[in-house]
């Protein structure tokens, strides 16, 4: 059998890199606008912002949080509520025109025991699927596959979200 190897070199850093002490996402809120690209934020809004994940599932791999440092889906005002319902919803439209998917992800990890890698700052996941994207890579391998860089991502996304 002819193998061939799979590069995923950005994946390391997640794996052998420690854990940021602060929060990533109050760490980029605070970031100038000028570095939005190199912090992967394609839009701030007044109550929530959205960003690419910097480990994604798939391309595409969006996170709406708000911009507010809170951890429960209950602590959520009325208008954090709205902005990110209504950021998720424009999000969806936006990978929908770009980049075809055929359904979507989308949700909240709450606690640690719901799957939330960062506790502390409640963020909603939408991510777009593909009819086949899943294969034994994620299930033999525990290796995701992601076909384009995430700057590349973001610079196609970057426009429509203005």
């Amino acid at each position: 059998m002819n193998q061939r190897p799979l590069w995923a070199p950005w994946r390391i850093e997640y794996i052998r890199g420690s854990r940021e002490e602060e929060c990533f996402i109050c760490r980029v809120l605070e970031s100038p606008p000028e570095k939005s690209r190199e912090d992967l934020v394609l839009f701030r809004g007044e109550h929530a912002m959205i960003m690419l994940n910097r480990f994604p599932y798939n391309s595409g791999h969006l996170l709406v949080a708000p911009r507010r440092h809170v951890a429960g889906y209950e602590e959520l005002d009325a208008a954090e509520h709205a902005e990110i319902s209504s950021l998720s919803a424009r999000a969806i439209r936006i990978l929908r025109d770009v980049m075809y998917p055929d359904g979507f992800n989308v949700g909240f990890n709450l606690g640690a025991a719901g799957g939330a890698g960062l506790e502390s700052h409640i963020h909603q996941h939408i991510v777009p699927r593909w009819t086949g994207d899943t294969n034994f890579m994620p299930v033999l391998g525990d290796t995701r596959v992601v076909p384009e860089a995430l700057e590349s991502t973001y610079d196609v996304l970057k426009p429509r979200f203005g």
